[in-house]
Parts: C-alpha cells; structure tokens; sequence
C-alpha cells in the first residue's frame, strides 16, 4: 500500500518557492542544537505555511493545527496524536518524546491545545515552530515570544522582487510592469490570492503579448471575481444597507470623491470608516475638505464588475470627468518633479484607464512615464511611455522616456529605436551615447546642452550684487525645469566639476556634486541618503557606488556597497556607469565565475563542461546571479562584467 502525506495548504504547489532565504535560514538556524524553536506570524495568505514547509521539508516531524469550527474542543489541534481522554499533564508526556512539532493556524487552536503548546515550550524536550495569522492570539500562544520561550519571525509580505520572480513561474513568463503592479497592489501580500487571481487571468486567456518579440505579458481589462476574491471582498460586496453600498460603488466607479459633496451622508462616511473600509486623504480638494477613498484596492475592481452593465454605465466617469481627473494628477507629479521630490504618489485614475486596457493621452502618459524614470523604475517608464504611444505613435515626450528608460538599462539599440526617425530629439543623446559605454562622448554633448543653458540664463559672473538676483532667478527657473536633471546627468557620469557651480545651490544635487567633486565618502554617503529620502532611488544608488571608491575606510565602502546594490535591485534593470561592475561584488565565486564566461559569450553546455558541473546546476547559478544583478538575461553581463572594477571595494 502507498501513503501519500498531505502537506496542510501545500498540496497543490503549482508554482515553486522562490524568496525568503534569509526567513528560511532564520527557521533552519532555530532548529539546530540547544535551540527550542521558532513561532512565526504574519498577514493571512502571507506564505507563512509554505516558508515552514520548505524549512521542515525532509525532517522528521509531526503536524497540528487550529481550526475556526474545534476551538470548543478540548485538545482539538492534537486529537490525531493523544487518546480520547487525556489531561494536560499526560498530554505534555506523550508529546514529549516527537522531535519537531510543527503547529499551523495557531491564532485558531482551544485554550486547551493552546496551553499544550505552551507547555511543550516551557519543557523544551520537543522542537516546536508554531504558525499564526495577524492575531488574535490565546494568551498561551502569545506568552510563547512574550515570555521569551521561543523568537517570533513576524513575516512581512514578500518583497516586488521576489513577486516578480513567483509571477513569472506562475505565468510561464515575464510580465510587464504595469500588470506586476497591478497584481502586487491588488493582492497587498496575499499570495494565496495572487496565486488564484494570476491563475484565473491565465486560464481565462486574458494576458496577451506585450510586443512581438518580446516574452513580456500584459493583463488589461476587468478583474475576475473568483471564488477567494469574493472571500476577500465579502465585507462589500454584501454590505447589507443599499445607501452604503450605494456610496461604496459610487467610489469604485470615480474615488476619490471630495468629501463635501452634498449628496454624501457623512453618517453613513462615518460607519463606513469604521468598519475600515474608506478612508479620508489628507490630500485635500481645491475647498481643502479632504477626498473619500476605498481602503481596499481590490474593493473597486469588484464592485464594478458586480454593478451590472447599465449601472456601471451610469456610475462610470464621463471622458470630460476622466480629463479633468488626469490634468490634475500629471500637474500634481510634474510639481512634485519641479520640487525635486518623487515620492510616491497615488494616481488612481491614470492606472485605472492604463488597467482597463483604455487609452491613455499620450501627455499624462510622458509625465508618468517621467516621474517613473526619475523613481528609478526604468521598465515602468518604459511601460507608460508605450501606453502613450499606442495612440500618439509619434508623440515626442513619450518617445523621448521610452529612449532614456532603455538607455539608464543599457540597452543602447532599445534606445536607438525608440528615437529612429526622430533626429529632433536631443535630450536622450547624452544617454544614448553612455549606453555604448562612451563616457566622455555622453560629457560632451551634456556640455552642449548646458552651455546652450548658460546663454540663456547666464553664468552669473559679471557683477556680483546684481548679478547675485540674476542668477538665483536662472537657477529657480532651471530647477523648476528639464534643465537642473540635465546639469545633474553630469554629476550621475562622474563629472561634478563641470555643472557644479551651476546647479541651484543647497539642493539635492547641488550636494552630490560637491561630495562628489572633492571624492568625499561620507558626504557621498549623506547625499545618497537624502535623495532616497526624496523617491530618487537610481540617483541614490549611483551616489552610494560613487561612495565605495570615495571612502578610504573599508568598513565603510563595503556598507556603502551593500546599500547601493540593495538600491539597485530595485530599480528594475538599471544599468549606468555609475554602477557598471557594483553589483558583481555581491555574487557568490561559483556564480561570478559562471557570469563571466556567460558574458564573454560560452553556452550553458560549454560552461558546464569547462567547470565539470550540469547544464542544469548552470542554470540555476544564472538564474540566482540575473535577480541579484537585476538583469534578465545574458545580454546584459558584458556591461557588468567587461569593466575593471567589478571586484568588491
């Protein structure tokens, strides 16, 4: 006879583990020797039983859990390990002799169960890791880290990097920022939902190429109510008073709404506040009386497509609405940018139209195609630069992102291709030219364009006090424009002494020039700092690695290192001089070995047989080596590894 065991929410396992490895070492390194165990806890749908079951997988346990309809039972979770009748005392006996317990929805178990658990603790015979949602917990449960019997690893949702990588398995290949985006936002850290909502949009046929001779994936169109999507949104969708559910489906078509609408019954706002589901922006309107939001992003979606077709018509946003809409959040980003802060910022109805597979004027599209770009999310510039020019295929602004986005990746043909037919476009020369690795070239046409800058604004060098007006008057307009980044993209390519003095002066980039120019270290360090206070997480990168040959402690190199590669991972690809060979450092020997005959050309096959290792161990270490250097596949390696100093400071 064949067992088969049944790993608790694991049966399925349709897409592999990916993520979490220092979580998973934490839970292996509380199972060695005089350790006792570990209680981990976390949002529901988190990945919470999967991460235990990988650090488990092989070893010889036992399994208990917790569920809503036993929890008047005595001893319920354990009823499949004790006899019928049992006290506490003689249930910690014959518990005592299982070597690893593994106890899963631990916030569900009886007090009986519960007091089990803690017992086992307090005796330390038995390893234990006990699995548990947000809270509550019984008082037996949560006196397990309170007391300090056992660590508690609070688990966060997984990371957008790690997402990336689970969504790509799941869907059989690469998905374009915006559908990522919407996936992670919808979900907020559930993976079980994710995993069901990415299922049900494969299965459904409603992912289609992005570009012919791409792997990219898009999703556009409504969200599919399936089953656990109703669970989630059960709390709206059967919210049992018409006129609040009237208010919530008046959100869902056209949030935020100013909250002094006269049609808006603030008692009713209020009950709704109250069971959490809207929520009052601090983001005022124009009448500074605040905007209602739904909390949930997964509520709109749902109660659309529950509306009804002629209901939704009804509720929906005229273009007129829509246009007033997006006006005012490109002008609300394009202030931020004049501020020279990129912080995020919602911007709901521009990705609802980009969701909904409508088109997106071409305008709004090159502002947030921009502020992207200046966020570091190089991919998602890209991507809202083509939202724009599937309507406008000629529009400037956009063609010009979609240039700069591929060329900060170092993808110089992208970047060619985006421009081909287009010789007006100036701005992206500079990048265009870095991306085939001439420094000095992409220097020099900055200088053209800065000195075409300084005919116009003047230097400031004839007169002082007159002068002094003058050019503070040149330098806010310049800040306030295009013209203070392309002074700046000359302090990110390694040449702070030529734009130094006309950058507006205590600005942000005013200080990573000046750091920079005089090879300060720690300065380098704090201007990294603030930038990424600001949302300019490339630039921040570029600082921190500018900052490793900077520093003449090593201790302090290999911090700044560590940070700028943490940077930037997350900035989707990036790939300037700035950072050319940083992240190498953070490989693993085998793997940079592996990396470098990839880049100089060698196949998985030859690799293999050079090194005396499978095709498939091969595999693997690219794999690894692609999410920690942010490239997708071999043709970016030549740009990391070909440079003389991809070894650790």
């Amino acid at each position: 006879m064949t067992t088969f065991e049944r790993e608790a929410k694991t049966l399925e396992l349709p897409w592999q583990f990916t993520g979490r490895e220092d979580e998973l070492e934490l839970i292996r390194r509380s199972l060695t020797a005089g350790r006792h165990g570990i209680v981990v806890t976390g949002p529901v749908g988190c990945g919470k039983t999967r991460l235990v079951t990988e650090a488990v997988r092989g070893s010889d346990r036992a399994r208990a859990a917790g569920t809503p309809e036993t929890r008047h039972l005595p001893f319920a979770a354990f009823a499949h390990l004790l006899p019928e009748a049992v006290s506490l005392h003689r249930a910690v006996q014959l518990l005592s002799g299982v070597r690893l317990l593994v106890v899963d929805d631990a916030h569900l178990l009886d007090d009986a169960s519960a007091a089990l658990v803690h017992q086992l603790a307090v005796h330390g015979r038995t390893r234990l890791v006990v699995v548990a949602d947000g809270g509550p917990y019984p008082g037996a449960i949560s006196r397990l880290w309170t007391g300090e019997l056992l660590p508690r690893l609070a688990l966060e949702p997984l990371p957008r990097e790690d997402t990336e990588q689970l969504l790509a398995a799941g869907a059989g290949g690469s998905l374009e920022p915006l559908t990522l985006n919407r996936l992670h936002h919808l979900c907020q850290g559930d993976l079980r939902l994710l995993r069901e909502l990415m299922d049900a949009v494969r299965e459904r046929g409603l992912l289609t190429r992005l570009l012919p001779d791409t792997d990219e994936w898009a999703w556009r169109g409504p969200v599919p109510v399936t089953a656990t999507v109703r669970q989630r949104t059960a709390q709206v969708l059967e919210r049992p008073g018409s006129e609040e559910r009237g208010i919530l489906e008046r959100l869902a078509f056209a949030e935020p709404l100013p909250l002094h609408m006269d049609d808006l019954d603030l008692c009713l706002l209020e009950n709704l506040e109250a069971d959490g589901l809207i929520r009052i922006d601090d983001q005022c309107d124009q009448d500074n009386q605040g905007t209602v939001r739904l909390v949930h992003p997964l509520h709109g979606p749902v109660l659309r497509s529950a509306a009804g077709r002629l209901r939704a018509r009804r509720l929906s946003r005229t273009p007129a609405q829509c246009a007033a809409a997006l006006a005012a959040e490109s002008a609300a980003l394009t202030r931020r940018i004049e501020q020279t802060d990129v912080r995020l910022l919602p911007t709901p109805v521009g990705e609802w139209l980009a969701q909904e597979g409508a088109p997106v004027p071409a305008g709004y599209a090159a502002v947030r195609a921009r502020f992207s770009r200046l966020r570091g999310e190089l991919r998602e510039a890209a991507a809202w630069a083509r939202e724009g020019l599937r309507g406008a295929a000629d529009d400037a602004s956009c063609r010009t992102e979609l240039a700069l986005a591929a060329a900060q990746s170092g993808d110089a043909a992208r970047a060619r291709e985006a421009v081909a037919d287009h010789p007006d476009l100036d701005e992206p020369s500079a990048w265009l030219i870095a991306a085939r690795g001439d420094v000095d070239g992409a220097l020099a046409a900055i200088g053209d364009t800065t000195d075409g800058m300084v005919r116009r604004y003047g230097d400031g060098s004839d007169g002082m006090a007159a002068s002094s007006d003058r050019r503070g008057a040149a330098t806010a307009e310049i800040a306030g424009s295009a013209g203070a980044f392309a002074l700046y993209d000359a302090v990110r390519l390694g040449a702070p002494e030529k734009v130094a003095e006309r950058l507006p002066a205590d600005g942000l980039f005013a200080l990573h020039a000046e750091a920079l120019a005089r090879e300060d270290g720690p300065a380098l360090d704090r201007a990294a700092e603030a930038l990424e206070g600001r949302g300019f997480l490339l630039f921040a990168a570029e600082a921190y690695a500018q900052a490793v040959r900077a520093h003449r402690d090593p201790r302090a190199a290999r911090t700044s290192r560590t940070r700028a590669v943490a940077l930037a991972r997350r900035c989707q690809g990036a790939r300037t001089p700035a950072l050319a060979g940083l992240v190498l450092g953070e490989l693993t020997a085998r793997q940079r070995q592996i990396v470098t005959l990839a880049a100089a050309g060698l196949s998985n096959r030859q690799i293999a047989e050079q090194l005396t290792l499978s095709i498939r161990t091969v595999g693997n270490h690219l794999y690894s080596a692609y999410a920690r250097l942010g490239a997708s596949d071999r043709g970016a390696l030549p740009w990391l590894v070909e440079l003389p100093d991809a070894q650790p400071a």
